[in-house]
């Protein structure tokens, strides 16, 4: 059963009544309680909302190319900007956590939170439909949407973001070769993501090479 704290947290949260309690109530609770009923449905579900409410703005509001608009939807709908987010609002003192994972700081985790997120957006879009979970994203997510959250990111940046927001392992820089006289040498770097592909960039430093080598990564699969 919600609290009358947790109640007004929600009712704040989605500006309308809540509904069915027991689905917020589920949307709340994190799956170390040993409760069947938790977040990771609802989760799976406010993420697909989450990623299509914020690229139906996007599309709305930028005239930018489409290889932009992922970076910046991959951005927007990251874990770490979720996180964000229900940090400021407060979230992490609502969600329910067994013992042990409160004692491990799973209230202020990146992981947690940002699922919670999610999952109270699933939440909202089962109860009362996609203009309304909309509505709540375009709300809570303005600050960030307005803001320059995944607008030209380091290539290295970006690349870190893309992989994090698709859920994928981070990326491994490799230094593959490196040719001619110390005062001119050529640095050939290859990046690589697991399950997805990688890119290979030559500068005059390490560092450069691996920058090229990212954006070619984006380039290529992003």
């Amino acid at each position: 059963m919600l609290t009358d704290a947790t109640r007004a947290f929600l009712n704040d949260l989605i500006d309308r009544p809540l509904g069915d309690e027991s689905l917020w109530l589920a949307a709340l609770t994190h799956g170390s309680t040993g409760e069947k009923r938790n977040y990771e449905r609802l989760e799976f579900l406010g993420d697909r909302v989450l990623g299509l409410s914020v690229a139906e703005w996007l599309f709305e509001h930028s005239s930018e190319a489409e290889g932009r608009l992922s970076q910046r939807l991959n951005a927007l709908v990251s874990r770490a900007t979720c996180a964000a987010i229900a940090r400021s609002l407060g979230l992490g003192p609502h969600i329910l956590l067994g013992k042990q994972a409160r004692d491990d700081g799973g209230e202020d985790s990146e992981n947690i939170l940002g699922d919670v997120m999610e999952a109270l957006i699933g939440a909202c879009f089962m109860l009362h439909g996609f203009e309304a979970a909309r509505a709540m994203v375009r709300r809570l997510w303005a600050k960030t949407l307005e803001g320059k959250t995944g607008k030209r990111k380091h290539p290295k940046s970006a690349l870190q973001e893309w992989a994090a927001g698709n859920r994928r392992r981070m990326p491994e820089y490799k230094l593959v070769e490196r040719t001619g006289p110390d005062h001119a040498s050529q640095f050939t770097v290859e990046v690589a993501i697991h399950n997805v592909g990688r890119a290979q960039a030559t500068a005059n430093s390490k560092q450069d090479a691996e920058t090229l080598a990212a954006e070619e990564f984006m380039r290529k699969y992003a």
